[in-house]
């Protein structure tokens, strides 16, 4: 498959929605593309897929704190852009079901679909239509994960094929309800998160149901398989592509690597194939997520069994992390490795995707003034880091999916909410107010010395990312919104 077919969800390039990519939207999707046009931001209220009152409130609370007349306008268009064009609410079983396309394509991304829904969750015990919404999606991305949890996503349509271009040929095994087959560690994660982050700011029990239960277990079993002591499990992937990430090596099993403790993965959380197979930051949120959702398991349902159990994957993972997990920069620091492969080799990088190297503080997997981690996030916003880029409009961090010079606006959002300088919060800021090429919206990655070249114009999670970070400093940081950039 060449690039002109592979128009995957990472390299929609600015216009191209109004071609090939467009085409590939149902109607409904399509048509919410049709009321933003550059710099206005949202969508007609007629055309608006879900409406939160409380969001709604937070979107007038916030703006009147800023003081930059297109950062606000920014933010007005960005924060609620994951219930203006990706929610499509139902019912299973007389039940909430929310199903949250990531934008651009209309599947469920387990990664995206959480990360999209979270900057809403302070608001949820005051709307409802919010308690819902997190509800329907627990429910939904739980019957996924028992579907196939080797997944990274998922069609509307429990029964129905993949009409992903791209995986249509794919050589694994592609169940109903499968749009795509990459095995990120993440995946299972970020839906892990969902139901403590929910679960800790609601102490709601509803969700936590047995569905809720099984999925949690194959997550655990899952994660456990990816160890890979005895075999290397059940999971293969290969992809006929011209590019070298859209597929493992060694007929779909992916590089060698020694049992040591640690996860193998097979793809990083920019659906790009990893070159070690345990992947750091992915494992580091494994070991957090585990024990995130222990609690839950133990609070909401009183099944100590299954928070034994993760607990103790966690442990191990994290006792493997502590012996493999770091290495030395030429210059003699000590920092996280990005990739390991259990034989001594490591390699140092960071992608702006997260879990990332420098996302780990604002996933609460370390502390935000851990020595190590401050090292190594220094280093990934430097020369140290291969995709990090510096050109004449705008640094940051971006990745081996969209090409050197390319950066991402999301790690600019992830420096700003990791960071307590507020020397570094406005430049971050006046970068991404001036790096949108008039559209109102965050894109995915930017030409570091001409933003108006950009990949995405409708790209939910750094849309609703950015609006968190707003969010943030409006309550944390106000001086910093009401005085000019």
């Amino acid at each position: 498959m060449n690039d002109t077919m592979n128009l995957d969800r990472r390299s929609t390039l600015a216009g191209a929605m109004t071609g090939a990519a467009a085409l590939a939207l149902p109607a409904t999707a399509r048509a919410a593309t049709i009321p933003m046009p550059a710099g206005e931001g949202r969508p007609a209220v007629s055309d608006r897929r879900y409406v939160s009152r409380a969001v709604e409130a937070e979107i007038d609370r916030v703006s009147r704190k800023i003081a930059d007349p297109k950062l606000r306008a920014m933010f007005v268009g960005c924060y609620p852009n994951t219930l203006d064009t990706t929610v499509y609410m139902d019912t299973v079983d007389g039940r909430p079901d929310a199903f949250v396309i990531t934008g651009d394509i209309p599947c469920l991304w387990l990664r995206d679909s959480t990360a999209q829904v979270l900057p809403y969750l302070h608001l949820v015990n005051k709307d409802p239509a919010l308690t819902a919404l997190f509800r329907g999606l627990i429910a939904r991305q739980s019957r996924s994960i028992l579907i196939d949890p080797y997944a990274n996503a998922f069609m509307r349509d429990p029964s129905a094929k993949t009409n992903l271009s791209w995986a249509l040929k794919d050589q694994t095994e592609m169940k109903p309800g499968v749009a795509e087959r990459k095995w990120e560690i993440d995946s299972l994660c970020y839906a892990m998160r969902l139901g403590f982050r929910y679960w800790r700011q609601t102490q709601d029990k509803l969700p936590f149901d047995q569905t809720w239960a099984e999925a949690s277990r194959a997550c655990v079993r899952t994660l456990r398989e990816q160890q890979r002591k005895g075999s290397p499990g059940p999971y293969r992937f290969l992809r006929t592509s011209n590019r070298p990430t859209e597929t493992m090596q060694l007929d779909g099993w992916g590089a060698p690597s020694r049992s040591v403790g640690l996860i193998h993965c097979g793809f990083r959380p920019s659906d790009d194939s990893c070159t070690y197979p345990f992947l750091i930051p992915a494992n580091l949120f494994a070991v957090t997520s585990l024990r995130e959702m222990a609690s839950v398991a133990e609070q909401a349902r009183g099944d100590t069994a299954l928070a034994a159990d993760a607990r103790a994957l966690a442990d191990e993972v994290e006792a493997a992390l502590r012996q493999w997990g770091t290495m030395l920069l030429p210059d003699g620091r000590r920092v996280w490795a990005y990739e390991v492969d259990g034989f001594g080799n490591a390699m140092f990088m960071d992608d702006a995707n997260v879990p990332s190297l420098l996302g780990l503080a604002f996933l609460e997997c370390v502390d935000v003034t851990d020595p190590l981690w401050k090292t190594t996030a220094d280093a990934c916003w430097s020369d140290a880091n291969p995709y990090f880029f510096r050109g004449s409009r705008i640094e940051g961090i971006g990745g081996p999916h969209v090409g050197l010079g390319q950066v991402w606006p999301m790690s600019l959002i992830v420096r700003a909410l990791s960071s307590s300088d507020p020397q570094v919060i406005r430049a971050m800021l006046r970068m991404l107010r001036d790096s949108d090429a008039g559209t109102g919206f965050i894109h995915e990655a930017v030409d570091s010395n001409d933003p108006s070249k950009f990949t995405r114009d409708w790209f939910a999670w750094a849309n609703g990312l950015f609006g968190e970070l707003l969010v943030k400093l409006a309550d944390t940081r106000p001086e910093l919104l009401s005085a000019p950039l």
